[in-house]
């Protein structure tokens, strides 16, 4: 039981997956207006932040299912690289409590490639 990777893996998309769904929820609640700005500051066209309803609401999705987990996990690695330059500018600045600025959403680029490099494992929806 201890030497489970299937299970690690569910583990690891289950929590990805349920985490970020929690920010796509709380943007198609409240609106993607912060978001926009910050694309435009940037430079971008205003419809790229749409983008990010895909990356936070559909990709978690696949992820918890385990359907195509590891495209979903690599959509969201870029959604992850996207919103750290937009609101960090990747500076290594710390927070409040000492750990990076930017450590939130730095775990959840790490979880998703560990998606994208580990798969599924055999609980999803279309395990080898």
């Amino acid at each position: 039981m201890l030497q489970n990777p299937d299970i690690a893996k569910l583990l690891l998309r289950l929590s990805l997956g349920v985490l970020i769904l929690f920010h796509g929820i709380h943007k198609l609640i409240y609106g993607i207006s912060g978001v926009k700005s910050m694309v435009v500051s940037a430079g971008l066209p205003e419809f790229l932040a749409y983008g990010v309803y895909v990356g936070e609401l559909i990709t978690p999705i696949f992820i918890i299912l385990g359907l195509y987990a590891r495209v979903a996990a690599a959509v969201l690695s870029v959604n992850m690289l996207v919103a750290i330059y937009l609101a960090y500018g990747f500076s290594l600045t710390l927070s409040k409590f000492g750990g990076l600025a930017w450590e939130t959403p730095l775990l959840y680029l790490i979880m998703s490639l560990l998606v994208v490099l580990l798969g599924s494992g055999k609980y999803a929806v279309n395990s080898k």
